[in-house]
């Protein structure tokens, strides 16, 4: 049964779980800004004073609004539902939209120019047409959500998850494993069983404390860069930059082919986000995470910040934690006042990035596993299905990222080249164009096929036609006739659905488990309140 409490008066702002989800969510956005601000300094070659002045207080200003405004959120469901297990939403920089925007929008700009203040306002103006688009999708994407498969949605949240947030980290882990592998056991012991440290003392911050420790004795570490950052220590609090903002948007007809397709990702990202947080028991309205990811985008750029903050994957990784009203807003105030001061440089230097990165690929097991655990057992395919998408596009971005380090690219060594040394390049780039779309619209195909509800299927074969069409999925920019082929697939698809609907099957019969899960999400009781630091236990257990 789910937790109920006293009246929502009464329901504390911080309890002893808030602080294991505030380390690890902490230190979760942590490594994202400090990811952002090296891509802005090392690879667009921005002025250090821009970054630290006027980007990361902008930022600041945007994740400390909307860090509260998630806990007010989740504070109003807590009193309508008379609970006390209800958890704030987290929130912070979109990862994805982190990397776009420096290597889509802003690099092929300043390489062009080797003006880093053009390429600058390039990202501000595409950070803000990102944020119209989703506050446009605040009143299409609950309509999505209504008439999507549970396994569509989930599916493609875990193939981001695994690809885009577990894979990197993952990969950094090894590269300095005698550091990460102990703080990675730490978390896992501390957050997917019941097990306890010493004093009650958090296992984020054990782990994080652990991991330093180790890298500093075993010399992975230097003085010498903190003192150096140390010296870049300056209070800036940000301030309107709508000059940049209209500078950007005098040519804003380019950034529309990314930023469409990008703003109807965030929004489908936002809506699977939230069926994760239904699927661990709280249920939030959908609007009204939206528009507060619009909004956050077009406060941010005009402040001047090209990255559009967003609802993060890993809900049900702080509700496992024990968080629940207090972490959010916690690491909003936090997170702002380290961007205000410019301290990034400097945590950067103390915190060795393998004893960080743990966290990540923690909320990659989990959401991964819950696009299985809280989905229908027979639409196991479909989530497979979601996936797949989401990995071909993280393939070919290793793919051009390697070719692009050795100096040239895909079209210069050639398909033919690529085929014969086994890269099926094109075909892993058309279906990776628009991953969180695709893999919605395949999860869906292949549930409501499974589920003999042919004419369901029919519906979003069509709507998978009509997007490649115009170019949200399957092409590289939006425009008509994008990919004939694969529309013309789809359609074929949608033909031979359609075909198979008229013979009238009747449709599949839900087993027990599968009974008892739609009873669960019927009722919002999924899971019950997790032990302390240990996983949320199914309802039917």
């Amino acid at each position: 049964m789910t937790t109920t409490a006293a009246p929502a008066a009464k329901l504390p702002y911080w309890v002893r779980g808030d602080t294991n989800a505030f380390f690890g969510f902490g230190v979760n956005v942590l490594v994202n800004v400090l990811t952002l601000t090296g891509l802005c300094i090392g690879v667009i070659k921005m002025p250090a004073g821009d970054v630290f002045g006027v980007i990361l207080p902008a930022l600041g200003i945007a994740l400390v609004a909307g860090n509260i405004y998630y806990t007010y959120l989740a504070r109003r469901l807590a009193a309508k539902e008379n609970r006390t297990d209800v958890t704030a939403m987290p929130y912070g920089p979109s990862v994805p939209h982190m990397f776009i925007v420096i290597f889509v929008i802003m690099l092929p700009i300043y390489l062009s120019t080797k003006n880093p203040v053009a390429a600058w306002t390039a990202g501000i103006a595409w950070a803000f047409i990102i944020g119209v688009i989703v506050l446009i999708g605040a009143f299409v994407g609950p309509y999505i959500r209504k008439y999507a498969p549970r396994a569509a949605l989930l599916g493609t949240l875990a193939g981001i998850s695994i690809t885009f947030i577990s894979m990197n980290p993952a990969g950094n882990m090894w590269k300095a494993a005698w550091i990460a592998l102990p703080v990675f056991g730490l978390l896992l012991i501390g957050l997917l069983t019941d097990m306890k440290l010493p004093f009650n003392i958090p296992i984020g911050l054990a782990a994080l404390l652990v991991g330093t420790a180790i890298g500093w004795i075993g010399g992975y570490m230097s003085v010498p860069d903190v003192t150096a950052a140390a010296k870049d220590i300056a209070f800036a609090f940000p301030h309107v930059k709508i000059n940049l903002l209209i500078d950007g948007l005098k040519d804003m007809a380019p950034l529309l082919a990314t930023a469409i397709p990008l703003g109807v990702y965030n929004f489908t990202e936002a809506m699977t986000n939230v069926e994760s947080a239904a699927t661990a028991g709280d249920k939030y309205n959908l609007r009204s995470v939206l528009l507060a990811d619009g909004a956050g985008a077009v406060i941010g750029s005009c402040l001047g910040s090209p990255f559009p903050p967003a609802v993060y994957v890993g809900h049900p990784g702080w509700k496992a934690a024990g968080g629940r009203t207090g972490y959010s807003m916690a690491t909003g105030i936090v997170i702002a006042l380290l961007c205000f001061f410019g301290l990034f440089g400097l945590l950067g230097a103390i915190f060795p990035t393998p004893a960080i990165v743990p966290i990540l690929l923690y909320i990659g097991l989990l959401i991964g596993a819950q696009a299985f655990q809280a989905s229908p057992r027979a639409h196991a395919a479909a989530v497979v299905a979601a996936l797949i998408p989401n990995i071909a596009q993280w393939a070919t971005g290793l793919i051009d990222n390697s070719l692009s380090a050795a100096g040239t690219s895909a079209a210069q060594v050639g398909t033919d080249a690529l085929t014969g040394a086994g890269v099926v390049y094109d075909g892993l780039k058309t279906l990776g164009e628009g991953a969180i779309l695709a893999g919605l619209v395949l999860g869906a195909i292949v549930a409501f096929i499974i589920d003999k509800r042919f004419w369901n299927a029919a519906i979003f074969a069509g709507a998978g036609a009509v997007l490649t069409f115009v170019g949200l999925i399957h092409a590289e920019k939006v425009q008509w006739n994008a990919d004939g082929q694969v529309t013309l697939g789809y359609l074929f698809l949608a033909a031979v659905c359609v075909l198979f609907a008229l013979t009238r099957p009747a449709p599949r019969t839900p087993d027990e488990d599968e009974l008892k899960l739609l009873s669960e999400e019927v009722s919002g009781n999924t899971f019950t309140e997790a032990p302390a630091g240990g996983v949320p236990v199914p309802a039917s257990s």
